[in-house]
């Protein structure tokens, strides 16, 4: 069983700054990415940030050079460094894992329970 365990979501004014983190536990043998999603109301579900285990990464247009991923492979463990904070970014936030349990399951995703960031002006 697979737990995702989240934190760092809250209320922040515009310029602002908050840090998500989220840790992996549980029957994980290897985990193969780590990213952020985010869902706005009235939106789709888009992908902010993703970090490979290799340490590739991709960013959102619309957050690159403000919003920072990465990840402590030992722990099973990514973060989102967001900075310079705007209403837009104003959403839910889900961490996502792409993981196996043992050397012979398939890589598979799990998703945290999501937290709220809201942006005011």
């Amino acid at each position: 069983q697979v737990q995702l365990v989240e934190s760092g979501g809250g209320l922040v004014q515009a310029g602002g700054s908050l840090r998500l983190s989220c840790a992996a536990s549980g029957s994980i043998f290897r985990v193969n990415a780590m990213g952020w999603y985010r869902q706005a109301p009235g939106k789709q579900r888009e992908l902010v940030a993703a970090i490979t285990i290799g340490g590739s990464i991709n960013y959102a247009d619309s957050v690159k050079g403000r919003f920072t991923i990465s990840r402590d492979n030992a722990a099973k463990a990514v973060y989102l460094q967001m900075n310079s904070l705007q209403p837009e970014d104003t959403a839910v936030y889900w961490c996502n894992v792409k993981a196996k349990a043992t050397y012979f399951s398939e890589y598979v995703d799990y998703w945290g329970q999501g937290t709220q960031v809201t942006v005011s002006s």
